[in-house]
């Protein structure tokens, strides 16, 4: 919600809290009684004013809740295939190991190679500098990564071993599984909502 929005939605509030004393001045209830009701009527507006100025949060956290609830970014095991569910934001989401340690990868057909935030690297023990940085395309434009290996990558029940990876601050803290782990399977795919991967 913009600024604007918000101190209109503000205005409105305050307007509405005159309207309230006005109508118990106009009653002329008892001064104690019409504060209790002057300050319920308070509670009521704020309440209101909070949950029309969260209402986006809001909303974001219902389809979350709803995506985990169906089952969303999940991973089911078909026979030897892997079957990932797509996330309500669209994309696939799966959570794998680099070095036994637990990473969250986003699952990326654009991204050349897999990528890994610097405090994934740290966790994982994935050492860089192998060879001069290399200038990595994102979303937010060419930034620039160090080069690393990881020893080994988990996928569900697919391993791959000493996987090229970079490393970047610019990553933040996304990680990607790209092209070059797709590209060792025997097959991948979209049906309908699920990411199919076969070893």
């Amino acid at each position: 919600m913009g600024d604007g929005d918000q101190a209109l939605s503000f205005v409105y509030l305050i307007g509405c809290l005159i309207l309230v004393v006005s109508a118990l001045l106009v009653r002329r209830v008892p001064i104690g009684h019409g504060l209790k009701m002057f300050a319920g009527w308070v509670l009521i507006f704020l309440a209101a004013f909070v949950a029309f100025t969260l209402k986006d949060d809001f909303i974001a956290l219902g389809k979350r809740v709803v995506a985990e609830a169906n089952g969303e970014g999940q991973v089911v095991r078909v026979g030897k295939e892997l079957r990932i569910r797509k996330s309500f934001d669209g994309h696939f989401w799966v959570t794998g190991r680099v070095n036994g340690e637990k990473v969250r990868f986003l699952i990326d057909s654009g991204a050349t190679v897999t990528s890994i935030s610097v405090q994934t690297a740290r966790r994982a023990h994935v050492a860089t500098g192998g060879g001069f940085p290399v200038m990595v395309q994102t979303a937010n434009g060419v930034v620039t990564a160090e080069r690393g290996r990881a020893d080994k990558l988990v996928i569900g029940t697919i391993e791959r071993h000493d996987m090229a990876v970079e490393v970047s601050e610019a990553f933040g803290p996304m990680n990607v599984l790209g092209m070059n782990f797709l590209s060792s399977l025997s097959g991948w795919g979209v049906q309908g909502q699920w990411l199919v991967l076969k070893p």
